[in-house]
């Protein structure tokens, strides 16, 4: 029997499916501090992750850990290093969670354009259209949006953006041109370009050494005045400091987070000031049939590596 720490809570879905599997036992952990991991994961084969983080402190001890199963598809929680020295798999939802994410953009697109918070707080205090004409709203319509990064959540994307009658340009170094053309996007080769020209950006790629900082005040100022960026991806790749700075000084139109450099977002961040842009609190997957999807995901993924029928979709390549 093949014994599975779940660390972190997952979707009882995920839960049910690995309790209905007679070679599998499992154990939730909910006490993810450092001392306890160290304590239990020694025990298990495999894990699940959520966003506490696995450093090579943690994973030294773990001798039978074969295996970790990300619930969701960034892993820069794990120590890639570390498990590629040691032969560790680790695997991702990659299926689950596209239509969420691409659904949570459009809601920010959605409410930074058309100014929802503003116009709720204008009726809220008993204005109602005493102050519209000074709220600028805008429309998608013919608005041309940058994708940059065409996994499943960017193609997830490209379907909505078409239908609000959006052009659509994308920047993704390991997409073909045809694959991109065949969505119905057109493919750019210069990011800074892409930037110059867009009404809309959206950003869809991981966190590494190329893309931390990406957006910084130098690049942001290369944008169009009425431009908005949203990041759905992860946090270290807007400059939060340099964000707050352009959007005070009216250098893009807004701003829609997700995610953020430090989570929860500090306290004293300027951001949480900033009525120019819109902040969710790393929720874009919350939605009641993406979090069952990746709950059984993350469990089947688990499964279906022990059972030697893994998709190799869900396999990071180190």
């Amino acid at each position: 029997m093949y014994k599975i720490a779940i660390i972190e809570e997952i979707h009882e879905d995920g839960i049910r499916l690995i309790e209905d599997n007679p070679k599998f036992s499992h154990e939730v952990i909910t006490d993810v501090s450092p001392e306890n991991l160290i304590k239990k994961l020694p025990n298990f084969d495999g894990c699940t992750l959520r966003v506490s983080k696995l450093n090579s402190n943690i994973l030294k001890h773990c001798k039978k850990l074969k295996v970790i199963s990300r619930h969701g598809v960034g892993y820069d929680n794990v120590d890639l290093d570390y498990i590629k020295q040691n032969n560790i798999k680790l695997l991702i939802t990659a299926k689950a969670n596209a239509v969420a994410v691409a659904e949570h953009v459009m809601a920010l697109l959605l409410s930074i354009s058309k100014a929802i918070k503003k116009y709720d707080n204008e009726v809220r205090i008993g204005n109602f259209k005493k102050n519209s004409k000074s709220i600028d709203t805008l429309e998608l319509f013919n608005k041309e949006i940058l994708i940059a990064g065409f996994g499943r959540i960017g193609k997830s994307l490209i379907k909505r953006c078409l239908n609000f009658e959006m052009r659509v340009k994308v920047f993704d170094p390991f997409q073909n041109k045809e694959i991109i053309e065949r969505h119905g996007g057109k493919k750019i080769e210069n990011f800074n370009e892409g930037l110059r020209s867009c009404d809309i950006l959206s950003l869809h790629m991981p966190l590494n050494e190329k893309t931390k900082d990406l957006m910084n005040y130098k690049t942001i100022s290369l944008m169009k005045k009425n431009s908005i960026l949203i990041n759905t991806a992860r946090g270290g790749i807007v400059n939060e400091l340099d964000l707050d700075k352009a959007l005070k000084e009216n250098i893009i139109f807004g701003a829609g987070l997700d995610v953020f450099q430090h989570e929860p977002i500090h306290n004293d961040s300027p951001l949480l000031k900033n009525d120019k842009v819109v902040l969710s609190p790393h929720s874009a997957t919350f939605t009641n049939e993406c979090t069952s999807r990746m709950g059984i995901e993350t469990i089947k993924n688990v499964i279906d590596f022990f059972e030697k029928k893994i998709d190799k979709d869900m396999i990071v390549k180190l």
